[in-house]
């Protein structure tokens, strides 16, 4: 009915890419890499919140079918293995992203202050991927979408963190060597400073 209440489920997404997932092994006592898979795509970055428990607020079928929870972003259809074992690696990827802060669900994270206007705050992690990000606004009355609504937003880091950024992935030998620079000089300072205080 048109006067049943609205809810809303705000999605960002990061840029998607292949990953590559290890699965280690016990062997004669120590722990290896025995098997790896590319899974095909997966969002560098993934944040949902809605108005409440995403499987209250968004039937299975519209979950699927517009692809909002954090469960179907991660895309594994050309693996060489299927069901369970496909499970694993999916499942791997979305469990190491929650972990990193990269993938968040906010039930409750959508607050409504009149029947159309609402606030979404999302909290985003210090090591974002630069790029296009999607933010998508779903409309949604008795668990079916009404309306979507899609913006792109752009990331950028800046000033001395970009300077690192682009360093790292356009002058790499120079980055690397920065990087050991800085830490024999703060290898020599620490120690410095502890004889200094030992005196």
């Amino acid at each position: 009915p048109e006067d049943a209440p609205l809810d809303v489920v705000v999605a960002v997404a990061g840029p998607s890419n292949p990953v590559l997932v290890r699965r280690k092994a016990r062997t004669f006592g120590v722990w290896t890499n025995a098997e790896a898979l590319l899974i095909d795509e997966a969002p560098s970055f993934y944040a949902v919140a809605a108005t409440g428990p995403l499987e209250e607020v968004l039937t299975a079928t519209e979950n699927l079918r517009h692809r909002v929870g954090i469960e179907v972003q991660v895309r594994a259809v050309g693996l060489p293995v299927a069901g369970r074992e496909r499970d694993a690696f999916t499942d791997a990827v979305i469990r190491l992203r929650r972990e990193a802060g990269l993938y968040v669900e906010a039930p409750g994270g959508v607050t409504m202050a009149e029947d159309t206007l609402f606030t979404a705050r999302f909290a985003l992690p210090a090591n974002l991927v630069e790029g296009e990000y999607r933010a998508r606004t779903f409309l949604i009355r008795e668990g079916e979408v009404i309306d979507v609504h899609e913006d792109a937003i752009s990331v950028d880091k800046e000033g001395f963190e970009r300077w690192l950024y682009r360093l790292s992935r356009e002058a790499s030998l120079l980055y690397g060597l920065l990087s050991i620079a800085v830490a024999l000089a703060s290898g020599w300072l620490a120690s410095e400073a502890f004889r200094l205080l030992r005196r």
